[in-house]
């Protein structure tokens, strides 16, 4: 028995009491990932993304290890709501526009003292500051630096559009700004170069592709770190109880960790491992999240349809956007019909051996995404459920 039809073993044991569709992480894998994540980061702590997780509970398990400090959220009043619920260290990744948010912020100590915003502009400071209705905390403030490879005078871009600030001297003139308004003070840098961190340098079938992106990356690494060193220095001249600086990804850890001038790595879809994130060689993780649909149909000789399953993630559409079925091993989606809303085909051999009720393994594209399709995440241990667990969803809260 191959180690994949063991997990399915294991998996179809665990919930057999339990009709698909459900999902369920499996806690082995996961503890295992997230000790890989802590060893690659070399010492430095690693800050969870929560886009990545999307369940309390995982964000408390983890947190608890050693190892890993802080969270990193994707919207204001996520980050609002971890704080109240005993999260005591949470980065906003990304700015925000939410004025009843910011009012909040601005009238409790606690939040205040638990929130860290991310700013890239001084309109945003502009906007912070009339969405206070009287509210004096100060605002504590992050600058994400652009972490894109620029070519040719810039005619060539790779990397992410997020940030405008890629100059030393841009983010210091921000930090100056931050510095000499009330009601302010910065705290940190946020460094996210998803170019190298989020791009499988290793593509199935592709080796030419594949050569391409490591010369990417390679240069890309050296020109960020070189970059990202002038720009904490120059910060550091404005402000120098800068308390972190953040940078990386799962698929860049090792790397990222290597510059002295980062003080804490973030990552967040190596804990789940998806489906995107198998063409790497700087690391090998384990799936830790699946989620499972019932056979509904058995049209013919090879073929079953399971009930949905159209799950796909965001990014540029393609089919390396959809889930892929992964237990029974050598299941594939019919290119007529793909994966769909209330019903997907599957084609090969194993579905021979299916039946009506059961079921069928997926693996989604992205990590945390899943969980805006379950209200429940069933753990695993061995070959049984030890608790079911709430996602974001299932807690009544969809921030996006």
């Amino acid at each position: 028995m191959t180690a994949r039809a063991a997990d399915r073993a294991r998996y179809d044991r665990a919930t057999a009491h339990l009709d698909a569709p459900l999902a369920i992480v499996d806690l082995d894998a996961f503890d295992a990932n997230a000790d890989d994540l802590v060893r690659r980061a070399g010492g430095k702590p690693v800050r969870v993304a929560s886009k990545s997780v999307r369940c309390r509970a995982l964000l408390e398990r983890v947190l608890a290890k050693d190892g890993f400090r802080g969270i990193m959220s994707f919207t204001l009043a996520e980050s609002l709501w971890l704080a109240r619920s005993g999260f005591d260290d949470v980065l906003l990744a990304y700015p925000s526009a939410d004025r009843t948010g910011f009012a909040e912020l601005a009238c409790d100590p606690k939040l205040a003292a638990a929130v860290t915003v991310m700013v890239d502009d001084p309109a945003q400071l502009d906007l912070i500051d009339a969405a206070r209705a009287g509210g004096r905390e100060v605002v504590r403030v992050c600058l994400e630096l652009d972490t894109s490879l620029r070519l040719l005078g810039g005619r060539v871009r790779v990397g992410a559009r997020r940030s405008p600030l890629h100059s030393p001297e841009q983010v210091a003139a921000l930090a100056r700004t931050v510095a000499r308004r009330s009601g302010f003070r910065l705290v940190g840098i946020m460094a996210y170069e998803g170019h190298i961190a989020g791009v499988g340098d290793a593509v199935a079938g592709r080796p030419l592709r594949s050569r391409a992106i490591r010369l990417m990356q390679a240069a890309a690494r050296r020109e960020l770190a070189e970059r990202r060193a002038e720009v904490v220095r120059a910060v550091r001249a404005v402000a120098p109880d800068l308390e972190f600086v953040n940078g990386g990804g799962t698929g860049s850890v090792q790397h990222t960790a290597a510059e002295d001038a980062v003080t804490e790595i973030a990552a967040g879809s190596g804990l789940y491992v998806p489906r995107l994130f198998d063409n790497y060689t700087s690391f090998t993780g384990r799936p830790a999240a699946l989620f499972a649909q019932p056979v509904v149909r058995r049209p013919g000789v090879g073929v079953v349809t399971v009930l949905g399953g159209g799950y796909p993630a965001s990014g540029a559409a393609g089919a390396d956007r959809l889930p892929v079925p992964y237990l029974p091993e050598g299941l594939s989606y019919d290119a007529q019909e793909g994966a769909g809303e209330v019903q997907t085909p599957l084609l090969g051999s194993p579905a021979d051996d299916l039946l009506l009720g059961d079921k069928v393994w997926f693996r989604h594209a992205k990590a945390g995404e899943l969980c805006e399709r379950f209200d429940v995440l069933h753990l695993i241990e061995g070959d049984a459920v030890t608790v079911t667990v709430p996602t974001y969803r299932g807690e009544g809260r969809t921030f996006l």
